[in-house]
């Protein structure tokens, strides 16, 4: 019983996902994932009740396996410099995986506090990782810099994200060059 509920809850975020990827927040209704499923409607009440738990439980889900490939890159080469170019690379690499354009989707929509919450936690242990390699650039304020270097990563996320004229290879090479630009100060 414990593994057959198990499964439906990834079936259920499996297809939470799809639908945000597809067509944003307004595409993730509890009758979506239940046609998605094969579910009945008041039982996809059952395991969550309201589309923010959904997204609550994305963001548990999912921001970690983002960040754990983010760090995995960081941690292939040596340098600081380096270190910034593999999180800015790594991430605008994963924009066309399907984990990162639900989390996308879910950051663009109104959420309640809670879910708000845990995407800000998310967001902020991403921004941690980089904090030690811009210290290592001799940065006085390494956590500023970081906020500010991602704030780079995010408009080239968004960039990609809607298709802009310019092919995604040339967004996230212009990314990279303003962030190590700006690093190194």
């Amino acid at each position: 019983m414990a593994e057959h509920r198990s499964m439906q809850r990834a079936a259920l975020l499996d297809a939470a996902r799809s639908l945000l990827s597809e067509g944003g927040t307004e595409a993730l209704t509890f009758p979506a994932l239940a046609e998605r499923t094969g579910l009945a409607r008041s039982s996809v009440y059952e395991y969550f009740r309201s589309r923010a738990a959904v997204v609550e439980e994305l963001c548990e889900v999912d921001f970690p396996v983002w960040a754990a490939e983010v760090s995995a890159a960081m941690e292939r080469v040596g340098e600081p410099e380096a270190k910034v170019e593999a999180y800015v690379r790594k991430q605008l690499e994963l924009v066309g995986d399907r984990r990162h354009r639900a989390v996308v989707a879910i950051s663009a929509s109104e959420l309640d506090a809670g879910a708000r919450e845990k995407i800000r936690a998310a967001h902020g242990g991403l921004i941690s990782m980089i904090v030690d390699a811009l210290g290592g650039m001799g940065h006085k304020e390494p956590r500023l810099a970081a906020m500010l270097l991602q704030g780079v990563v995010d408009s080239a996320v968004r960039r990609i994200e809607l298709g802009a004229a310019e092919e995604p290879s040339v967004v996230t090479e212009a990314a990279v060059g303003m962030a190590l630009r700006g690093v190194r100060g």
